[in-house]
């Protein structure tokens, strides 16, 4: 998959060379732009995890760059840092921007850093429950057309503690061979499936 990126945005390149040099041993790639459109290109052809704006920039503020990237790109995290910060500046940046953080400048080089790693942290949470969903949607799906071809195959009783009641089995060796024979057949049906 390749190192996260990380796009900052700020019209003073001596910020972004600060940013960029202050989380130089960060485990994540650090992009700079000087304004929201050349960041909008960026983001045309780079997969980007999260960006990091400012707020007053000339022609496109952070709070319109932002809520772009949201509407474009929605699974990218979203940070404002600005050193204008107002209440109005930031309820606008939550509500247009969906921002996952709102920080001030200056702003320690730490904090950013934790925030940032915070963020590529919640994204790839984000990224494994959709694929865990997706999974239990498959599997479900499965089991659906399972009970379908065999009605009842799927239902299970249980004790009061919970546990799988079975109905009698002479022995051992029968449950495990059925069980076994069980366990291919939902194979094949699985590979067939797919």
């Amino acid at each position: 998959m390749g190192r996260p990126k990380v796009l900052f945005v700020d019209d003073e390149p001596n910020v972004t060379s600060a940013m960029k040099r202050h989380l130089r041993k960060e485990p994540y790639d650090i992009i700079c732009a000087n304004a929201g459109g050349e960041a909008l290109d960026i983001l045309a052809c780079q997969l980007i995890d999260v960006v990091v704006s400012d707020e007053k920039m000339p022609r496109m503020t952070g709070t319109e760059f932002l809520a772009r990237v949201y509407e474009e790109y929605p699974d990218i995290m979203r940070i404002m840092l600005t050193g204008h910060a107002t209440l109005d500046t930031a309820i606008r940046g939550i509500n247009e921007g969906h921002l996952w953080r709102f920080l001030t400048k200056p702003c320690n080089g730490d904090e950013l850093a934790a925030t940032i790693r915070q963020a590529l942290q919640h994204k790839a949470m984000l990224s494994e429950s959709r694929r865990l969903l997706e999974i239990t949607r498959h599997q479900t799906r499965l089991l659906e057309d399972l009970e379908r071809q065999t009605p009842g195959i799927t239902d299970i009783e249980l004790d009061l503690d919970g546990s799988i009641i079975l109905e009698d089995v002479d022995d051992i060796e029968s449950l495990t061979r059925s069980i076994q024979e069980e366990v291919r057949r939902c194979e094949q049906l699985f590979k067939v499936q797919l």
